[in-house]
Protein backbone atom coordinates (compact mmCIF):
# COMPACT_ATOMS: atom_id res chain seq x y z
CA UNK A 1 0.00 0.00 0.00
CA UNK A 2 1.04 3.63 -0.42
CA UNK A 3 2.74 5.18 2.58
CA UNK A 4 0.29 7.06 4.80
CA UNK A 5 1.92 9.96 6.62
CA UNK A 6 2.07 9.68 10.39
CA UNK A 7 0.13 12.95 10.80
CA UNK A 8 -2.58 11.69 8.44
CA UNK A 9 -3.01 8.52 10.48
CA UNK A 10 -3.04 10.44 13.75
CA UNK A 11 -5.66 12.83 12.40
CA UNK A 12 -7.84 9.86 11.38
CA UNK A 13 -7.69 8.52 14.94
CA UNK A 14 -8.44 11.80 16.70
CA UNK A 15 -11.75 12.37 18.46
CA UNK A 16 -12.42 8.66 18.98
CA UNK A 17 -14.99 8.32 21.76
CA UNK A 18 -13.42 7.19 25.05
CA UNK A 19 -14.65 5.95 28.42
CA UNK A 20 -17.02 8.20 30.36
CA UNK A 21 -16.45 6.19 33.54
CA UNK A 22 -13.14 4.29 33.30
CA UNK A 23 -12.67 1.32 35.63
CA UNK A 24 -9.57 1.63 37.80
CA UNK A 25 -9.39 -2.12 38.45
CA UNK A 26 -8.92 -2.65 34.71
CA UNK A 27 -6.43 0.23 34.41
CA UNK A 28 -8.54 1.80 31.68
CA UNK A 29 -6.36 4.58 30.34
CA UNK A 30 -7.05 5.65 26.78
CA UNK A 31 -4.31 5.24 24.20
CA UNK A 32 -3.89 8.68 22.62
CA UNK A 33 -4.20 9.13 18.86
CA UNK A 34 -0.55 10.19 18.78
CA UNK A 35 0.77 7.06 20.52
CA UNK A 36 -1.59 4.77 18.59
CA UNK A 37 -0.45 6.31 15.31
CA UNK A 38 3.24 5.96 16.26
CA UNK A 39 2.81 2.27 17.09
CA UNK A 40 0.83 1.42 13.98
CA UNK A 41 2.86 3.54 11.56
CA UNK A 42 6.08 1.89 12.74
CA UNK A 43 4.56 -1.59 12.62
CA UNK A 44 3.45 -1.09 9.02
CA UNK A 45 6.03 1.08 7.34
CA UNK A 46 9.16 -0.20 9.10
CA UNK A 47 8.25 -3.86 9.57
CA UNK A 48 5.30 -4.51 7.19
CA UNK A 49 3.31 -6.16 9.98
CA UNK A 50 -0.17 -4.67 9.33
CA UNK A 51 -1.34 -4.44 5.72
CA UNK A 52 -2.90 -7.71 4.55
CA UNK A 53 -2.36 -9.28 7.98
CA UNK A 54 -4.67 -10.65 10.68
CA UNK A 55 -4.22 -8.41 13.71
CA UNK A 56 -5.33 -8.82 17.34
CA UNK A 57 -5.68 -6.09 19.96
CA UNK A 58 -5.75 -7.38 23.55
CA UNK A 59 -7.61 -5.10 25.96
CA UNK A 60 -8.91 -3.06 23.05
CA UNK A 61 -10.63 -0.36 25.13
CA UNK A 62 -12.02 2.23 22.71
CA UNK A 63 -10.77 0.24 19.71
CA UNK A 64 -8.22 2.81 18.54
CA UNK A 65 -5.48 0.28 17.71
CA UNK A 66 -7.85 -2.06 15.86
CA UNK A 67 -9.35 0.84 13.93
CA UNK A 68 -5.93 2.21 13.03
CA UNK A 69 -4.78 -1.21 11.83
CA UNK A 70 -7.89 -1.48 9.66
CA UNK A 71 -7.20 1.95 8.18
CA UNK A 72 -3.70 0.74 7.30
CA UNK A 73 -5.11 -2.17 5.33
CA UNK A 74 -5.21 -5.05 7.81
CA UNK A 75 -7.14 -7.96 6.35
CA UNK A 76 -8.88 -8.60 9.66
CA UNK A 77 -8.75 -7.11 13.17
CA UNK A 78 -10.03 -8.64 16.39
CA UNK A 79 -10.28 -6.60 19.57
CA UNK A 80 -10.67 -8.41 22.89
CA UNK A 81 -11.86 -6.86 26.15
CA UNK A 82 -13.44 -8.03 29.40
CA UNK A 83 -15.56 -4.87 29.71
CA UNK A 84 -18.90 -4.83 27.83
CA UNK A 85 -18.82 -1.02 27.65
CA UNK A 86 -15.43 -1.19 25.91
CA UNK A 87 -16.77 -3.59 23.31
CA UNK A 88 -19.77 -1.35 22.63
CA UNK A 89 -17.50 1.68 22.39
CA UNK A 90 -15.16 -0.09 19.96
CA UNK A 91 -18.03 -1.17 17.72
CA UNK A 92 -19.42 2.37 17.66
CA UNK A 93 -16.02 3.92 16.89
CA UNK A 94 -15.25 1.41 14.14
CA UNK A 95 -18.64 2.02 12.55
CA UNK A 96 -18.04 5.78 12.65
CA UNK A 97 -14.85 5.28 10.64
CA UNK A 98 -16.34 2.77 8.19
CA UNK A 99 -14.02 -0.11 9.16
CA UNK A 100 -16.49 -2.32 11.04
CA UNK A 101 -16.55 -4.80 8.15
CA UNK A 102 -12.85 -5.51 8.84
CA UNK A 103 -13.21 -5.78 12.62
CA UNK A 104 -14.70 -7.99 15.28
CA UNK A 105 -14.82 -7.00 18.93
CA UNK A 106 -15.04 -9.91 21.32
CA UNK A 107 -16.14 -9.85 24.95
CA UNK A 108 -13.80 -12.10 26.92
CA UNK A 109 -11.17 -12.24 29.63
CA UNK A 110 -7.82 -11.82 27.88
CA UNK A 111 -6.29 -14.24 30.39
CA UNK A 112 -8.58 -16.99 29.05
CA UNK A 113 -8.44 -16.34 25.30
CA UNK A 114 -6.45 -19.52 24.74
CA UNK A 115 -9.39 -21.57 26.05
CA UNK A 116 -11.64 -20.24 23.28
CA UNK A 117 -9.28 -19.24 20.48
CA UNK A 118 -6.88 -21.27 18.40
CA UNK A 119 -3.30 -20.43 19.25
CA UNK A 120 -1.20 -18.76 16.55
CA UNK A 121 -4.43 -17.45 15.02
CA UNK A 122 -3.01 -14.00 14.17
CA UNK A 123 -0.03 -12.62 12.31
CA UNK A 124 0.42 -9.62 14.58
CA UNK A 125 -0.74 -8.55 18.03
CA UNK A 126 -0.70 -4.86 18.96
CA UNK A 127 -1.68 -3.81 22.45
CA UNK A 128 -1.51 -1.33 25.28
CA UNK A 129 -1.81 -3.76 28.21
CA UNK A 130 -2.38 -2.87 31.85
CA UNK A 131 0.91 -1.63 33.27
CA UNK A 132 0.54 -3.95 36.26
CA UNK A 133 0.07 -1.09 38.72
CA UNK A 134 -3.19 -2.37 40.18
CA UNK A 135 -2.64 -6.08 39.55
CA UNK A 136 1.01 -6.97 39.73
CA UNK A 137 2.16 -8.94 36.72
CA UNK A 138 -0.89 -8.16 34.58
CA UNK A 139 1.38 -6.74 31.86
CA UNK A 140 3.30 -10.02 31.61
CA UNK A 141 0.10 -12.10 31.57
CA UNK A 142 -1.09 -10.06 28.57
CA UNK A 143 2.31 -10.41 26.91
CA UNK A 144 2.43 -14.19 27.30
CA UNK A 145 -1.05 -14.47 25.79
CA UNK A 146 -0.09 -12.17 22.91
CA UNK A 147 2.98 -14.26 22.14
CA UNK A 148 0.86 -17.43 22.10
CA UNK A 149 -1.54 -15.88 19.57
CA UNK A 150 0.92 -14.28 17.12
CA UNK A 151 2.95 -15.95 14.39
CA UNK A 152 4.87 -12.86 13.30
CA UNK A 153 5.25 -10.09 15.90
CA UNK A 154 3.84 -8.49 19.02
CA UNK A 155 3.94 -4.74 19.66
CA UNK A 156 3.34 -3.77 23.26
CA UNK A 157 3.70 -0.74 25.54
CA UNK A 158 5.42 -1.23 28.90
CA UNK A 159 6.58 1.17 31.58
CA UNK A 160 10.25 1.93 31.02
CA UNK A 161 10.86 1.14 34.69
CA UNK A 162 9.90 -2.49 33.98
CA UNK A 163 12.12 -2.87 30.88
CA UNK A 164 14.62 -5.26 32.47
CA UNK A 165 11.87 -7.58 33.71
CA UNK A 166 10.02 -7.59 30.37
CA UNK A 167 13.13 -8.21 28.27
CA UNK A 168 14.23 -10.94 30.65
CA UNK A 169 10.93 -12.76 30.21
CA UNK A 170 11.21 -12.49 26.42
CA UNK A 171 14.68 -14.03 26.56
CA UNK A 172 13.38 -16.92 28.68
CA UNK A 173 10.70 -17.55 26.06
CA UNK A 174 13.25 -17.45 23.22
CA UNK A 175 11.62 -14.38 21.69
CA UNK A 176 13.68 -11.54 20.21
CA UNK A 177 12.60 -8.30 21.92
CA UNK A 178 13.69 -4.82 20.87
CA UNK A 179 12.76 -1.42 22.29
CA UNK A 180 11.89 0.43 19.10
CA UNK A 181 10.65 3.69 20.67
CA UNK A 182 10.65 5.50 23.99
CA UNK A 183 7.43 7.44 24.47
CA UNK A 184 5.74 9.62 27.05
CA UNK A 185 2.29 8.35 27.95
CA UNK A 186 0.21 11.25 29.20
CA UNK A 187 -2.19 9.89 31.81
CA UNK A 188 -5.01 12.40 32.33
CA UNK A 189 -6.69 12.70 35.73
CA UNK A 190 -9.32 10.00 35.22
CA UNK A 191 -10.01 8.87 38.77
CA UNK A 192 -10.96 10.56 42.03
CA UNK A 193 -7.66 9.71 43.73
CA UNK A 194 -5.64 11.55 41.05
CA UNK A 195 -4.31 14.79 42.51
CA UNK A 196 -2.69 16.15 39.32
CA UNK A 197 -4.36 17.05 36.04
CA UNK A 198 -2.06 14.67 34.19
CA UNK A 199 1.10 12.66 34.67
CA UNK A 200 3.70 11.73 32.06
CA UNK A 201 4.74 8.09 32.30
CA UNK A 202 7.84 6.95 30.44
CA UNK A 203 6.95 3.91 28.33
CA UNK A 204 8.75 1.62 25.91
CA UNK A 205 7.26 0.42 22.66
CA UNK A 206 8.72 -3.06 22.36
CA UNK A 207 8.57 -5.30 19.32
CA UNK A 208 8.68 -8.99 20.10
CA UNK A 209 9.64 -10.93 16.97
CA UNK A 210 8.56 -14.55 16.75
CA UNK A 211 11.67 -16.51 15.76
CA UNK A 212 10.36 -18.77 13.03
CA UNK A 213 8.77 -16.26 10.69
CA UNK A 214 10.48 -12.93 11.30
CA UNK A 215 13.10 -11.50 8.96
CA UNK A 216 13.30 -8.01 10.47
CA UNK A 217 15.45 -8.50 13.53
Amino acid sequence: MAIMKLKTLQHALEDIETFENPKIELEQYTTSSHIAACILHTAQFVYNDISGKCVADLGCGSGVLSIGAALLGAQYCAGFDIDPSAISLSVENAADRDVLSQCDFILCDVKKIDKNMQLKAFDTVIMNPPFGTRERGADLIFLKMALSLATRAVYSLHKTSTRKRVLSMAKELNVHAKVIAELRFDLPASYKFHKQNSVDVQVDLIRFALPSLDNNL
